[in-house]
């Protein structure tokens, strides 16, 4: 990646190597800040101030630094963890339920920018288990430092010394909040399925629901399943969960027969997962995400809000 701009694009004494070198990592950066703040526009606009505080110091400031990838940590998980702490506030007032932007396959991702050119292979999230949809509502739960601590040790493995030069606080009480977070993820972890048999489940949900199959919806579904919509005031969706496995069955029914008659349901990848999508007239306007416990599915999260769809967008 060797695009210019800011300072760099009148410095010209400054090298190629040494540019490529700091924006070489960008995808590393989008990667911690979506893990840490559950939206990857949120991300984006993070990462681009960390550049943008990067580009304001002077050439022999910036010579001076020994690990300008390390810098760039730092600064974006602050940046990240002052964005958290506001985040808790902005969300109390979010119409509805707030749930993490879902994400498609990255092959499959569409820019939402004129002339639909795809994004640069930088700005992708790499989806392992630690993006899977219910792995980042469980760091929804967690204190800004603890999610922070967690996400750089744990996922990132960076040493106690090193988060806690970028939280401001001991290597100990980063080990305590690191501590912390792990508990929350151990006991929201449901009984371990394979891929097969969420993907199987997942399509046995799909043609239950086409065929209106309420009794076989019941069957797929926990007793104790909940639905959770967001559509945050832009998209009509439920406001409070829906709880009970009966209960979703029958909503899920109400949504068939309420649909257009030109939307159809699609077999999607979630953050890593198997999902559904609903699409119309082209358009991806609706995305479903599951949690399967066992042989049943024990959540299901619906994102209609569409700043939350935008790499969602098909050609």
């Amino acid at each position: 990646m060797t695009t210019r701009s800011g300072p760099d694009a009148v410095d010209s004494g400054r090298s190629d190597q040494g540019l490529d070198a700091v924006m070489s990592e960008r995808r590393r950066l989008i990667n911690l800040a979506y893990r840490l703040l559950g939206s990857l526009a949120e991300a984006e606009d993070a990462v681009q101030e960390t550049y943008a505080r990067w580009y304001a110091m002077r050439r022999q400031q910036q010579e001076a630094i020994e690990s300008p990838g390390a810098w760039l940590t730092t600064v974006a998980s602050r940046i990240c963890l002052n964005l958290l702490g506001s985040a808790r506030a902005r969300r109390e007032t979010y119409v509805g339920e707030w749930i993490p932007e879902p994400l498609p396959e990255p092959t499959e991702w569409i820019s939402g920018r004129p002339g639909g050119a795809t994004l640069d292979p930088a700005d992708r999230v790499t989806l392992d288990e630690s993006v899977n949809l219910a792995f980042m509502v469980v760091l929804e739960s967690m204190t800004p430092a603890e999610r922070v601590a967690f996400i750089l040790h744990d996922v990132f493995r960076y040493s106690f010394a090193e988060v806690a030069e970028i939280v401001g606080r001991t290597p100990a009480a980063c080990r305590q909040l690191a501590s912390s977070a792990r508990r929350r993820i151990r006991d929201s972890q449901p009984s371990a399925a394979t891929a097969a048999q969420r993907a199987g489940i997942v399509k046995e949900f799909k043609q239950a629901w086409e065929a209106k199959d309420i009794d076989a919806l019941i069957g797929l579904l926990d007793p104790d399943a909940t639905a959770i919509g967001d559509g945050g005031g832009l998209a009509t969706t439920f406001l409070d969960p829906i709880e009970g496995g009966e209960q979703i069955a029958h909503a899920w029914i109400e949504i068939t027969r309420r649909r257009p008659g030109n939307m159809t349901f699609l077999e999607r990848t979630v953050n890593g997962q198997p999902g559904v999508v609903a699409e119309q007239d082209g358009v991806i306007v609706t995305v479903f995400a599951f949690e399967v416990a066992g042989e049943k599915i024990k959540r299901i999260w619906v994102v209609r809000n569409p700043e939350k769809l935008r790499r969602w967008t098909t050609r």
